[in-house]
């Protein structure tokens, strides 16, 4: 048994298109021979799907993560929305607490930042694209 993952843009029409694991973690670190030329200066929803394994095949998913990815002029990842994707990232770990001296204050930028976050860079399926990525991830003969 292992762990997998598969990577699937989902277009406006609603299609889906499986991503190479290896070209999107390139696409991450930045190689510049790495572009989606189809998609630059778009927003892509895509979908990160983590499988359990047995033999390389798909037994179970373990989870999906629908995310949004953008992408500048030259179908790279666009590296100021990217920027601002960590930043909120990291303003999501502060904890919500109050101050002792204002006991009914409470400090909640971490929820601020989870439901900006939330809003700006995820994205819910239709129940068809959900059922479209796992035939994609099991294949059409699967129960």
């Amino acid at each position: 048994m292992g762990t997998g993952v598969r990577l699937f843009f989902v277009n406006d029409d609603r299609t889906i298109r499986r991503i190479p694991w290896a070209r999107y973690e390139r696409l991450l670190k930045g190689d510049s021979d790495i572009c989606f030329q189809e998609y630059a200066g778009r927003s892509v929803r895509y979908a990160l799907v983590f499988l359990e394994l047995i033999n390389r095949k798909p037994v179970e998913i373990i989870s999906i993560q629908y995310s949004i990815l953008s992408l500048d002029s030259e179908g790279q990842i666009s590296a100021e929305e990217y920027e601002k994707e960590m930043r909120l990232g990291a303003q999501m770990l502060v904890p919500t607490e109050s101050d002792p001296s204002l006991p009914n204050v409470i400090d909640a930028t971490g929820r601020f930042a989870i439901k900006s976050f939330k809003d700006r860079y995820t994205w819910n399926p239709s129940p068809e694209i959900e059922a479209a990525i796992i035939e994609a991830v099991f294949g059409k003969n699967s129960g």
